[in-house]
């Protein structure tokens, strides 16, 4: 059964040289093979790849979302923003944007995008 098995995000870019300066220069991660699909990347216990297509930035929903403990998340946003990553808000049901962050009930939660426009996020868990 597919539950068996473990299973990666994938984000479609336009450029892969120019995404790779973003997820390694930007993000800070760092490559953990590269082949004729795209670029894979580390983040704790899983993987994520990075692949060239045609159908790039189409998708309007999270693409990836990173678990950030709640005492790091402040600085995390903080190391964003000093990279040039630009936080986005949009209509919620619930919660409060507070400077781009978005808190209820104890968690917070910020969404940006790579240069192709696949959204990112990162969050506390409750």
């Amino acid at each position: 059964m597919l539950s068996d098995h473990p299973a990666i995000p994938v984000l479609a870019v336009t450029d892969l040289e120019r995404a790779r300066g973003f997820y390694e220069g930007t993000l800070g991660f760092t490559s953990t093979g590269e082949g004729t699909e795209g670029v894979m990347y580390r983040a704790a216990s899983g993987t994520f790849l990075v692949y060239p297509s045609s159908y790039a930035g189409t998708n309007q929903a999270t693409g990836i979302s990173f678990q950030i403990p709640a005492d790091a998340f402040d600085a995390e946003v903080d190391a964003l923003r000093t990279k040039g990553v630009s936080l986005q808000t949009f209509d919620v049901p619930v919660g409060t944007w507070n400077d781009g962050v978005l808190e209820h009930e104890g968690t917070k939660a910020a969404w940006f995008a790579d240069p192709d426009g696949n959204v990112l996020n990162i969050e506390t868990g409750q």
